[in-house]
């Protein structure tokens, strides 16, 4: 599908869906856990629900029904799946998912869709040797699945670069289950948020983690504990919350983003303050759960700075595209872990942008936009390659460009984290045009 993306102007009340992040360790922890959980206001993407059906593989009922996921863990603990486990287009079911097939008498075969067969995950599985595991990708000198595990790994210690915190999350859910003390030690922790967010979900299972949460680089684990089975709400998804925030700031709009997670379990949060430093006047009332950008009916005039963005990498394509309406530049710096996901994300939103018209750098690690205050930016054709961040980011910008339009074609996969994000968008006003493959217009 292509989306075509024109000049607008935003007014009114939109509302994200629930957080990715909090979904996913949601139905992991369930699995887990003895007994059904209860999951209200689950992000119904692609990603979530990739990880029922890996629950489901390794032995777990899942009934779905109206905004609320029921999920019962097999009657004697997770069972060695009778079938390769394709977890689709996560990176984070695959993280999580892995060590804890680890902790299984015998082997698991991990794999997913083409996006997923490029992603990282060698120095996973050989900390997971270290701790006596067995495991192997099965494509000689490819460091990506298919991947193959065989367990149980016993406790030990183990040391990880922490540029991904998704293998220490996974470690982490999957230490509980050893009969003895698990310790990960991390050089130079990235995602910082993220694993206080497993932490603080396993502490509400009943599962607890020994750690530092200013240094977040230091984690000890004793087994055997039990998981509880729980009931929960998914919070709205702050990673979500960044594409309308951008695109109300970019037209001049007025604009309320609803149901916002006032709790700070999410490192995205910080986007509000990175934006506010650029100049954008944003409300958050915490105490309704709201986020308004007021809008003057002009673009407001942002300036470019330097932002440290290792807390929330998710931001850095939204980010990106401010700073395109930025007078000066803007660096978004300790980002090389935007290398590892779904996409480079560095050099793709480096490559499109500069179709647009935009002057952008990269580094290793870094990301520098050379605003212009929008004036240099024009239409053109640009590809999402399957990431769901990039085809919401440029569509996003085509609405602050008055020259021209914005074409992001292979723009479905925004379905990956925020299914019905050009509905809820055109909802207030965005105008996008959909196109399906077969050329009808939607």
């Amino acid at each position: 599908m292509k989306v075509v993306s024109r000049k607008g102007r935003l007014a009114g009340s939109v509302s994200v869906p629930g957080s990715k992040s909090h979904t996913i360790r949601a139905v992991i922890l369930a699995s887990l856990a003895s007994g059904t959980s209860v999951i209200r206001n689950p992000l119904e993407s692609a990603d979530c629900l990739s990880a029922l059906e890996v629950a489901r593989a390794f032995g777990a009922s899942v009934e779905t029904r109206g905004g609320e996921w029921r999920v019962t863990a097999p009657e004697g603990g997770l069972r060695l799946p009778s079938r390769v486990v394709d977890v689709g287009d996560s990176g984070s079911v695959l993280y999580f998912m892995t060590p804890i097939a680890a902790t299984l008498d015998g082997w698991t075969v991990m794999t997913g869709d083409e996006s997923i067969c490029t992603r990282p995950i060698r120095a996973l599985i050989e900390a997971l040797k270290t701790l006596g595991a067995e495991g192997f990708t099965t494509r000689p000198g490819v460091d990506a699945p298919p991947a193959v595990v065989r367990g149980p790994f016993k406790p030990g210690r183990v040391a990880l670069e922490g540029n991904l915190s998704q293998y220490v999350s996974g470690i982490m859910m999957a230490a509980p289950r050893l009969d003895g003390r698990t310790v990960i030690d991390l050089r130079n922790p990235k995602e910082k948020p993220f694993l206080k967010m497993t932490c603080d979900w396993l502490a509400s299972v009943g599962v607890f983690v020994d750690y530092d949460p200013a240094r977040l680089d230091h984690f000890e684990v004793a087994g055997p504990q039990a998981f509880r089975r729980f009931e929960r709400t998914i919070p709205s998804d702050w990673e979500g919350v960044a594409f309308p925030l951008v695109a109300a700031i970019i037209t001049g709009s007025r604009l309320e983003i609803a149901g916002v997670d006032c709790s700070g379990s999410q490192g995205d949060e910080a986007i509000v303050d990175v934006l506010r430093a650029m100049g954008a006047d944003i409300e958050l009332d915490r105490a309704r759960e709201t986020l308004v950008v007021n809008g003057s009916g002009r673009p407001v005039r942002l300036v470019g700075g330097t932002f440290d963005c290792s807390g929330f990498p998710d931001a850095v394509p939204s980010l990106a595209v401010a700073a395109c309406f930025a007078e000066g530049d803007t660096n978004l710096v300790d980002i090389g872990v935007c290398r590892l996901k779904e996409t480079d994300r560095i050099a793709l939103m480096r490559r499109e942008l500069g179709k647009l018209g935009a002057s952008v750098d990269e580094g290793p690690e870094s990301l520098t936009v050379h605003g212009t205050g929008g004036r240099a930016l024009r239409g053109a054709a640009v590809e999402s390659y399957d990431d769901h961040r990039i085809a919401m980011a440029l569509a996003v910008a085509g609405l602050g460009i008055a020259d021209g339009e914005v074409v992001v074609d292979d723009a479905e996969c925004c379905a990956v984290s925020f299914p019905g994000f050009y509905d809820r968008m055109n909802g207030v006003g965005a105008g996008f045009v959909c196109i399906p493959g077969d050329g009808s217009v939607s």
